[in-house]
């Protein structure tokens, strides 16, 4: 069984007195393909590292998080666009509008998530988008941008049934995590409703572990608990759903 944590933050100072037995840990519990999701520039040579570390297992993404997108954000999007000439990366993420933390930001938010989906479609890559309090927001953007060449994954999908098909309308897969295990989350209520061909699985480690870690530090291997839920909620074995999920995780990032 191969199991996919398709957006794991593993360069994470959260990790760095444990980092190799953390992995290890995901390994044996037969998590074999992780995909990094960036946020800026400063953490770029970690994630550079990691990849080093384990060449067969880290597939590397390249982007400017919301939540980073500040007075600078333009020198940003420039790395960005510099390191998209250098070398192979696997999609832009994690890009997309986060209005939990500051709502001053909103225009320039909205730019900096439109130029990175325009540079996905001329690399041809799936862009993994980050949404907080901003689906309306988003879907506003998708709907400007939307063609063949827009795919990706919404990742950490936290909204409602009408949405998740909305989001799927744009080909994106939902990224379903640590939330589906939550008694307050509500996505476990209506995810047997999507087909499992739209869902991937993915940690957002170290941040919104699953049951029973809930509050704690998450890490990749608890992906499984994600699994455990999935199989509960869709009546299908682990195996099946680690399979499908991991299929379509190679559909969106062709590998």
């Amino acid at each position: 069984m191969i199991i996919t944590d398709t957006h794991t933050h593993l360069y994470s100072e959260a990790f760095d007195d444990d980092r190799k037995d953390m992995i290890q840990r995901a390994l044996d519990a037969n998590v074999s393909r992780f995909f990094i999701p960036a946020i800026d520039s400063s953490h770029t040579e970690a994630m550079f590292q990691l990849e080093a570390d384990y060449p067969n297992y880290m597939y590397l993404m390249m982007g400017l998080h919301p939540t980073s997108v500040k007075d600078n954000y333009k020198d940003e999007l420039q790395h960005v666009e510099e390191m998209l000439t250098q070398r192979q990366f696997y999609a832009i993420g994690e890009i997309g509008i986060d209005l939990y933390w500051d709502t001053s930001t909103l225009n320039i938010q909205k730019k900096a998530f439109k130029h990175q989906i325009q540079l996905a479609k001329q690399y041809k890559l799936p862009i993994v988008i980050h949404c907080r309090d901003a689906f309306d927001e988003i879907f506003e953007i998708l709907e400007t941008e939307k063609d063949d060449d827009l795919f990706g994954i919404f990742h950490c999908f936290t909204g409602t049934l009408e949405q998740a098909r909305k989001a799927i309308s744009y080909n994106m897969k939902l990224g379903i995590g640590g939330v589906a295990t939550f008694k307050n989350g509500k996505i476990d209520q209506f995810l047997n409703q999507i087909d499992l061909k739209h869902i991937v699985l993915e940690t957002d480690s170290p941040y919104l572990a699953p049951k029973p870690y809930r509050g704690k530090r998450n890490e990749s291997s608890y992906v499984t608990k994600v699994l455990e839920k999935l199989s509960e909620i869709y009546a299908v074995s682990e195996e099946k759903i680690a399979e499908i999920t991991t299929q379509n995780s190679k559909e969106i990032f062709s590998i």
